[in-house]
C-alpha cells in the first residue's frame, strides 16, 4: 500500500541574515529526516521506533501532507503523491487519516463531541426543501452515533464537550473522527503515550479490533518497546533520521542485528530477572545540526571501528529478510 524512498526532510533553523552576517555564523539545518526507504503492505502495522529526535513524527507527517519533503518519494497504490496534481494528491490522502499524540490538543473544546465527529464526515449535501433537510441531518447524526459506538463510548456522549472526558475518552474521539472519512491507512503518532497504562491497553486492542473489522494498515509511531511488540508486524528502528534495522517483530525483538537495536531492546526492564547481559543505552543523540561522520551511531557503538567513523553504512538485506545498516554486521563482528 505505502512505498517511501529516499524520503528527506532538512529544516533550516538559521537566523536571520543580518544576524548571521554579524555573529559570521554559517547556516544551521537540522536533517530531520535524510533518505529513508520502507514499503508497508495492506493490512498489516509497520511501527517505527527510536529516540526523541530520531525523525519519526516527521515521516508520519510526510506521509499525509502536513510537511512536504524536501527529495524522495511517497507512493500510495503505487501513486507518487510527492509528483501528482495537488487536487488528485488530496483526493488519494482523503483515504489517509492520522490519529496525534495528545488527545485534547487536537479537538476544538468550544465544539460539541457531535460536531467534531460530525467535521470530519465533510460538508453535507445540498437537499430539496425542509423536508430534506431534516433527513440528511437525521442521517448525519446517526452515522456520528455509529462511530461513537464503534469506539466503545455512547450515543449520547454526543451532546458533551471534550473537557468533560478522561484522557482515554478523547484518544477515542479522535479515533471516532479518523475512521469518519472511511481511511484504508492510519498513520498514529503515538496515540497512547499521554494515558495511563490501563487506558493504554484499552486503546490498543481497540485499534487492534478495528484494523481486523475495517481491514486498515496501520504506521504506528512510538518509543513504548511494549507498546510496539503488541500491536506490530513489522519493526524499523530510525536514529538521526536514518534506518538503520527493519524486519519483522519477532526478528527485531527476538535477534536484533543493530548494536543501537539491542541497546533499546536492553533499556526494557527484565522482569523475569534472568541475569543475561544487557548493554544499557549509553551517551547522548549527537545534534542532528552537525551529526557525527560515517556512521551516526559511532560515538555510541562499542563495536565501532576506523570504518564506522570514515564511511556510512547502507541498509543491507540478511539471508533471513532482515534489513539493516552496520558495518559490524556485514563484517561479522556483530556476533
Amino acid at each position: 500500500m505505502i512505498r517511501v524512498e529516499g524520503l528527506t526532510r532538512h529544516f533550516d533553523v538559521s537566523g536571520s541574515w543580518l544576524s548571521r552576517t554579524l555573529d559570521r555564523r554559517p547556516r544551521q539545518v537540522v536533517r530531520a529526516v535524510d533518505g529513508v526507504d520502507f514499503t508497508i503492505e495492506r493490512g498489516e502495522t509497520l511501527s517505527l521506533v527510536g529516540e526523541s529526535g530520531s525523525g519519526k513524527s516527521t515521516i508520519g507527517r510526510m506521509i499525509v501532507g502536513l510537511e512536504r519533503p524536501d527529495a524522495g518519494r511517497i507512493l500510495f497504490d503505487g501513486r507518487d503523491l510527492t509528483s501528482i496534481a495537488p487536487a488528485e494528491a488530496r483526493r488519494q490522502r482523503r483515504r489517509m487519516q492520522m490519529i496525534f499524540q495528545d488527545p485534547f490538543a487536537s479537538l476544538n473544546p468550544r465544539w460539541r463531541v457531535r460536531s467534531l465527529v460530525a467535521e470530519a464526515l465533510g460538508p453535507a449535501e445540498p437537499s430539496a426543501g425542509p423536508a430534506g433537510g431534516r433527513s440528511r441531518r437525521a442521517q448525519r447524526r446517526a452515522e456520528v452515533g455509529r462511530l461513537l459506538r464503534e469506539v466503545g463510548l455512547q450515543e449520547s456522549d454526543g451532546d458533551k464537550y471534550p473537557h468533560e472526558f478522561s484522557g482515554g475518552q478523547r484518544q477515542r474521539i479522535c479515533i471516532a473522527r479518523a475512521l469518519a472519512g472511511r481511511p484504508e491507512f492510519l498513520v498514529c503518532d503515538e496515540p497512547t503515550s499521554a494515558l495511563d497504562v490501563s487506558v493504554q491497553a484499552q486503546i490498543l486492542n481497540l485499534m487492534r479490533d478495528l484494523q481486523s473489522a475495517l481491514t486498515l494498515t496501520y504506521l504506528f509511531i512510538s518509543h513504548n518497546l511494549a507498546v510496539v511488540y503488541h500491536v506490530s508486524t513489522r519493526v524499523g528502528v530510525l536514529y538521526l533520521g536514518r534506518l538503520c534495522e527493519i524486519g519483522t517483530r519477532d526478528q527485531v525483538f527476538g535477534r536484533p542485528r543493530h548494536p543501537y537495536t539491542r541497546m533499546l531492546l536492553d533499556s526494557i526492564p527484565d522482569v523475569t530477572l534472568s541475569g543475561r547481559p544487557r548493554t544499557p543505552v549509553q551517551g547522548e543523540v549527537p545534534s542532528p545540526i552537525h551529526p557525527p561522520p560515517g556512521c551516526a551511531f559511532h560515538p555510541r557503538c562499542p563495536l565501532a571501528n576506523d570504518r564506522c567513523r570514515r564511511e556510512r553504512p547502507e541498509m543491507r538485506t540478511l539471508p533471513d529478510g532482515v534489513a539493516v545498516a552496520c558495518h559490524a554486521v556485514e563484517e561479522g563482528r556483530a556476533g
